[in-house]
C-alpha cells in the first residue's frame, strides 16, 4: 500500500517556502561578505602592512643611527663622562628595529602562506554557496510544485465531498 500523506494546511508550506528565500537571501549575502573579508584581507596584507612596517623599519634604523651616533660623540667627548642614556636609548631603538624586523617578517610570511591557509575553508564556502544557488533553488521549485498540486487536490476534494446541489424541479 502507498503512504499517505497527511496534509493539514497548505498555509503552512507558503509560510516554509517564504523563510527559505529569506534564508536564502541572507546565507549569500553572508557569503559575499566573507568573500569580500578574504579578499579585503589579502590586500591588506600584501598592501598596507608590508608599506607599514617597511616604513617603520626604515625609520627605526635612522633612529637608531642617530642613537649610536650621539652615544659616540659622548664616548669620544672629554667633557661627558656619564654615556648610560645614550646606551639605553641604542638598546631602546635597536629593540625597536627588532620588532619592526619580527612584523615585516610575519607580514611577509602571512602574504606567503595566506592563500594556502585561507583556501580550504574558501572552497568549503564555495561548496555552500553552489549548493544554495542550484539545489536549493530546485528544492524552491519543488516546494512551489508540491503547493500547487496540493491545491489543486484540495479543490478536487472540496467538489467531491460538498453535497450535490438539488436540483430543481420542473414544473409540470
Amino acid at each position: 500500500m502507498a503512504e499517505q500523506a497527511k496534509v493539514t494546511s497548505i498555509d503552512v508550506l507558503e509560510s516554509f517556502r517564504v523563510a527559505l528565500i529569506v534564508f536564502l537571501t541572507e546565507s549569500r549575502r553572508s557569503l559575499d561578505e566573507v568573500a569580500d573579508a578574504v579578499r579585503r584581507t589579502r590586500m591588506w596584507l600584501e598592501g598596507e602592512q608590508r608599506t607599514h612596517w617597511e616604513g617603520q623599519l626604515r625609520r627605526r634604523h635612522k633612529v637608531l643611527q642617530e642613537a649610536q651616533a650621539e652615544l659616540f660623540g659622548a664616548k669620544l667627548s672629554p667633557l661627558r663622562d656619564e654615556t648610560s642614556k645614550q646606551q639605553e636609548d641604542v638598546r631602546r631603538a635597536r629593540r625597536a628595529v627588532a620588532e619592526a624586523e619580527e612584523k615585516l617578517r610575519n607580514v611577509k610570511n602571512w602574504t606567503r602562506d595566506y592563500d594556502s591557509m585561507v583556501e580550504p575553508m574558501t572552497k568549503r564556502l564555495e561548496g555552500l554557496k553552489f549548493f544554495l544557488d542550484h539545489d536549493m533553488i530546485k528544492a524552491l521549485a519543488f516546494l512551489v510544485q508540491a503547493q500547487k498540486t496540493l491545491e489543486g487536490y484540495a479543490e478536487v476534494s472540496l467538489e467531491n465531498s460538498a453535497p450535490p446541489e438539488p436540483k430543481p424541479e420542473e414544473p409540470s
